[in-house]
């Protein structure tokens, strides 16, 4: 977890809400992660990464109060993912991270965050 003085400088929840947005909205077209959401969990799974990424990045602790420790890998166990998810993955989430033009101090650390999180996703070889 992250200080709260990172949240603030990030913009808050505001900024992390508009990236998990602009980043579901690539994902919505996206042929190769569209199928492992079912329509009526697209807004449930944004919330549920807007509130994770608050919460990491020294926001409120909502995510970790409505649904325990985040255990990320065990809740990401059910779907495949390889190479193509992780890269598909971060590729929405460059162009979303990228298109709040956020300063470089802020960026940085998030973006290496995110592709860290996404490698440590892979449970295929594939």
């Amino acid at each position: 977890m992250v200080s709260a003085d990172f949240f603030e400088r990030a913009g808050g929840e505001q900024t992390f809400r508009s990236l998990v947005q602009r980043f579901y909205d690539g994902v919505a077209l996206d042929p190769v992660l569209r199928p492992l959401y079912p329509e009526e969990e697209l807004e449930a799974a944004a919330d549920r990464l807007a509130l994770f990424l608050i919460q990491y990045w020294g926001g409120p602790t909502t995510y970790s109060q409505s649904r325990g420790h985040p255990r990320l890998r065990m809740r990401h166990a059910p779907f495949v993912i390889g190479a193509a998810e992780r890269d598909a993955w971060l590729r929405h989430m460059r162009e979303a991270l990228d298109s709040l033009q956020l300063p470089e101090d802020v960026a940085t650390p998030i973006w290496e965050y995110l592709r860290m999180a996404a490698e440590s996703m892979r449970n295929s070889h594939t």
